[in-house]
């Protein structure tokens, strides 16, 4: 998502330049925030996704056992159904390739 924009046109290269050599004479530190690096390999990325999806599905029985018996025909009961009755045990069995000597 782009950055919203300053003013109503578009600024010159010069004017981008002295606002960027202003804000770094002004003394203020420049704070930049990177989201960390996911060192997990592709493998490791699949198991856990595969977990979380099972730990979900744990959950959402969890969820259909709660209702309450007036709601067991409702459009969230079925939705609920759909979810817990769904055979992950499939995706648990898949070994995803190793990939030249990176995993």
């Amino acid at each position: 998502m782009p950055r919203p924009s300053i003013a109503d046109i578009a600024m010159t290269g010069a004017e981008r330049q002295a606002r960027y050599r202003a804000a770094r004479t002004s003394g203020t530190p420049v704070i930049r925030i990177r989201r960390p690096a996911d060192r997990r390999s592709r493998i490791q990325r699949w198991n856990d996704t595969v977990a979380g999806l099972i730990e979900l599905q744990t959950e959402y029985a969890t969820w259909l056992d709660a209702l309450a018996d007036t709601q067991q025909d409702s459009a969230t009961a079925e939705a609920l159904r759909a979810i817990v009755e769904l055979d992950l045990s499939e995706l648990e069995a898949i070994e995803p390739p190793r990939g030249f000597g990176r995993d």
